[in-house]
């Protein structure tokens, strides 16, 4: 390299490209391959020339190069890619795809070229992109100001790149005549995934877990079939994890061990995608056509708990998309055409060659030094141990059960011991018969199931249908055996509170097993974990004790043999009650502003208490549970669900008959009305809302009265009946104001001021929540939604007060997104972005509208009563800007999370900190947007069905 070349130092900002698939790209074009890549080379170098680039090495279809400023290393990749994508190639198919990485770092040139960690970073980074994507790193975006004219920075979240420790913080370049849309960047963890983290190692099964991983990726429906305590979870997961790379859209872990109803299958699997359900939609019908394009590996674990559902949707996610493919365990198979059943193995008790342990000492020996405090078995133990894993069958969690005994006993008497226990089960037993054989291979049902087990893989023949069946009920009878065994070894404490923990869905903290057992659980606490039957969990808020499912399905029957699953399951329901809530309360039992966020690890529990409640329990202690998640429901896009279990619950009280107080019912059908409203069922909404009417005049409160009386204006909203609307809620908030009940009126104060934004009359609106905004302040809930600065923010807006509207509005998202509101949150990000609209921010209102957008999407919420206002404003911007840079922008914040989009929201400057701005004059008043010449704000008729309820 000549001397004389500039060589930037200091702040340098390091660019790296070269053309993606080149190897293929080369064979593909043969001779023609050499005049490509020197076009490619020489429009490369035009943009650098262009903006005083320093090419400092070009090998192959590679460049590096360094520039003095951030701002031109964007120009060079903008420039660069739009030559690239805008040259007249041979073909199109020998158009070079060039990917490009930035960074920005502190460097010195040394003898004509650069040490630094800094270049390896930047060379990572676009190891990272896809050929015509240009990614820069977060120091890279901090310096690079101003940007490229109509181009943005999308955030693409932190990435662990290929050699260094730490996350960085990885942007796409988004600019008019650049493509769009790529998949994930190429780091460590660029593929999305739940797979739960073990705290144990895994052992064995490492023939096994090659050939399942050769069946999943040969047949779209692998189901891992096995008793209780086989391992079917650990290995599922373990293979699951090994192949993650291998889906671009994911690997989603789903516990149906969790769901409590079989309508809640597909909602389950839903919300680890991170969908939420559609008005009027089966929530199948989403997943499917969510997953129709996509490449992902789905685990539902634990079939057997939701069988004939589980079976279901995996069908419809099999259907709908051909790149969906679902590993599952159950005890039995789905019974689906073209499934694939594989029958977990025991792991090997006998040594392997050489006199190698087997899998099950060497897991055996494992947990028992674990047991022992890292104390291993000695040699001398050796003959018992092998008596143990061969009593045990090998089943991983009779072997983990068993290492927690060799804590007090030596390995001779362990062995012994089950030798009394299991010694009789060989002898005797009942076994039903198996499936029928057909065509000389056994199949699970008449539809093509193929059953496979570990020696059907090479030269073993597969074992008939007869034997393979009666090997699975002998290791049932073993874990069973083994699990009896291990609770009989329980005291009479220890017992009783294995029984009632089996009433939880999840982990428990040390509170709630002292609130269960009314009584200092710390002992039975500890035997239980000595022995295995519970999992301790360290958490950031303290350990957690987690109950495998094999031990907790058998502690249920226990509970029900010892006549106690009426008494721990309505406990159960009062603890969940209790907690639940708690989130309305403070330390001082005090009302507080209500946080949604307290009910979110909740949820599990809740709803296998509002399982026993419409199935053993009390319905009305079910309707409690109802109103305490009523708000949750809708503000995390789950009314439908919500519908569900009210539903239920009617049909329960009807079955027996449960006395419910007129005030109970009331608020019930209250919490329907406004369920079906926001899942778009109006006529539903209707019939509801007037059950409530009717309910609450029975019960003679006027309180209860004034808040059912307030939602009336809604399903009239909702079917176009303004007028009567607007009549009803002034007829509401009158009757609230003579029984001095207003602050159960405030609904209605917020549809009447809706109402008056549509026809224009701003100044009553402003007067209407100008008196409403104390009352608001007293109650918690309705404090924590800010719905009068939400209101008064539109209001502002419709004048033309920029300042009023921003900081009404600013006010209104900070208090939603602290406690949890994000449906109305929603909502106020598209209110911020007419405020930039309006204050000549049109990029940054584009992105709010895209984002706000993507969150009603995802919660499946409608768009509410200003629907159509935001349309319409969508429209001016897209006339302001053109479409290009409008869809970008719009594209941009549809890339981003609720959470990401309120942070930009928030951001936005205070009109009153640019006095030299012209809209933001501070002598002259703002002057309002154009609207129709009667001054009311703009609306389409024919959207009159979105409105949604508070």
């Amino acid at each position: 390299m000549s001397a004389r070349i500039h060589l930037p130092s200091g702040l340098v900002t390091f660019m790296f490209t070269d053309i993606e698939g080149s190897t293929r790209l080369a064979q593909m074009l043969g001779t023609g391959y050499r005049p490509v890549l020197s076009e490619h080379r020489r429009l490369l170098r035009d943009t650098l020339t262009a903006t005083e680039g320093t090419e400092l090495l070009t090998e192959g279809d590679s460049f590096f190069v360094a520039f003095d400023q951030a701002t031109a290393a964007l120009d060079a990749c903008l420039a660069a890619q739009r030559a690239l994508s805008n040259h007249e190639w041979p073909t199109p198919e020998a158009a070079p795809r060039v990917r490009m990485g930035l960074h920005t770092g502190h460097a010195e040139p040394l003898a004509g070229e650069y040490a630094s960690a800094e270049v390896h970073r930047a060379a990572r980074i676009a190891a990272a992109a896809h050929g015509g994507q240009v990614l820069c790193s977060g120091a890279t975006a901090r310096h690079a100001a101003p940007l490229p004219a109509g181009a943005t920075l999308l955030d693409l979240g932190l990435h662990r790149l290929r050699g260094f420790d730490d996350r960085e913080r990885l942007f796409q370049l988004v600019a008019p005549g650049l493509e769009r849309r790529f998949p994930r960047p190429r780091t460590a963890e660029s593929v999305p995934h739940n797979l739960p983290i073990q705290v144990t190692s895994f052992v064995g099964w490492q023939a096994e877990r090659i050939e399942l991983a050769r069946l999943v990726n040969d047949h779209r429906l692998v189901t891992v079939v096995g008793a209780g305590g086989a391992g079917k979870t650990r290995l599922a997961v373990e293979l699951a994890s090994g192949v993650v790379d291998t889906y671009p859209d994911g690997v989603w872990f789903v516990d149906i061990a969790t769901v409590t109803d079989p309508g809640l299958v597909a909602f389950a699997i839903a919300a680890v995608l991170g969908l939420r359900p559609e008005p009027g939609r089966p929530m199948a019908e989403t997943l499917v056509e969510y997953v129709a394009s996509r490449r992902m590996l789905i685990l539902l674990d634990t079939c057997d708990a939701q069988p004939a559902a589980s079976a279901e949707v995996a069908a419809r996610l099999l259907t709908g998309g051909s790149g969906v493919r679902v590993l599952a365990t159950s005890r039995e198979p789905l019974g689906l055409p073209g499934e694939v059943v594989w029958r977990i193995p025991p792991l090997s008790v006998h040594p392997g060659p050489g006199g190698t342990p087997s899998d099950a000492i060497a897991l055996l020996l494992d947990r028992t030094a674990a047991a022992r405090g890292g104390r291993r078995a000695g040699p001398a133990e050796a003959v018992d141990l092998q008596r143990v894993v061969a009593r045990l069958d090998g089943l991983p969690l009779a072997i983990e059960l068993a290492a927690a005994r060799l804590r007090v006993l030596s390995a001779s008497q362990l062995a012994e011991r089950l030798d009394d226990v299991l010694g009789t089960l060989d002898a005797g037993r009942e076994e039903p018969e198996p499936p029928p054989a057909a065509n000389g291979r056994w199949v699970a049902n008449q539809h093509d199931t193929v059953e496979l087990t570990a020696a059907a893989f090479g030269a073993v023949p597969p074992p008939d249908a007869r034997a393979a069946h009666r090997t699975a009920t002998q290791r049932h009878v073993t874990m069973e055996a083994t699990v009896t065994w291990s609770y009989r070894t329980l005291g009479p404490r220890a017992a009783r509170l294995l029984r009632w923990l089996a009433v939880f869905s999840g982990p428990v903290d040390l509170a709630t097993v002292e609130w269960l057992l009314n009584d200092d659980p710390l002992d039975p606490l500890s035997v239980l974990v000595d022995k295995s039957m519970l999992q301790a969990e360290p958490t950031a808020s303290g350990i957690t004790y987690r109950m495998l499912d094999p031990i907790r399905a058998y502690a249920a029957r226990r509970l029900v043999d010892a006549g106690e699953e009426k008494t721990a399951r309505d406990r159960h329901v009062a603890w969940s009650l209790n907690a639940a809530q708690r989130a309305y309360l403070g330390p001082d039992e005090r009302p507080v502003t209500l946080s949604l966020y307290a009910l979110d690890p909740l949820a599990d529990e809740l709803r296998a208490a509002l399982r026993w409640t419409t199935t053993g329990g009390s319905a009305r202690y079910g309707l409690q549970l109802a109103g305490v998640l009523d708000q949750w429901w809708r503000e995390r896009g789950l009314a439908r669900e919500g519908r569900l279990w009210l539903f239920r619950l009617y049909g329960r009280i009807a079955e027996t008959r449960e006395s419910i107080p007129d005030a109970e019912l009331a608020m019930a059908y209250h919490m329907h009305s406004m369920h079906a409203g926001a899942d778009g069922e109006f006529a539903e909404e209707l019939r509801f809302s007037k059950r409530a009417e009717s309910a609450a005049r029975q019960a003679d409160d006027a309180g209860l009265l004034a808040r059912v009386l307030a939602g009336r204006a809604s399903p009239l909203i909702d079917m176009g009946q303004r007028v009567e609307a607007e009549r009803v809620c002034r007829e509401v908030i009158d009757w609230g104001r003579r029984n001095d009940v207003s602050g159960d009126a405030l609904f209605a104060v917020y549809s009447l001021a809706e109402l008056l934004w549509h026809r224009g009359a701003l100044d009553e609106a402003a007067e209407l929540l100008g008196a409403a905004r104390p009352v608001e302040a007293a109650r918690p809930v309705e404090r924590a939604r800010r719905s009068v600065d939400m209101l008064l923010g539109m209001v502002a807006l419709a004048r033309g007060d920029l300042v009023a509207a921003h900081d009404h509005l600013v006010v209104a998202l900070r208090s939603r997104m602290s406690h949890g509101f994000h449906g109305r949150a929603c909502d106020t990000v598209n209110a911020i972005a007419v405020r930039c609209a309006a204050g000549g921010e049109p990029v940054t209102a584009a992105r709010l509208f895209g984002a706000a957008a993507r969150t009603r999407s995802v919660m499946h919420r409608r768009p509410g009563v200003f629907g159509a206002y935001w349309l319409a404003e969508q429209a001016k911007l897209r006339t302001e800007l053109g479409d290009l840079t409008f869809d970008a922008a719009y594209a941009e914040g549809m890339e981003l999370s609720l959470a990401e989009a309120a942070a930009v929201a928030l951001a936005v400057e205070h009109p009153d900190l640019v006095p030299g701005s012209i809209r933001f004059s501070v002598v002259e008043p703002p002057a309002p947007r154009s609207r129709p010449s009667s001054d009311v704000p703009p609306r389409v008729a024919e959207r009159r069905e979105h409105k949604e309820p508070r």
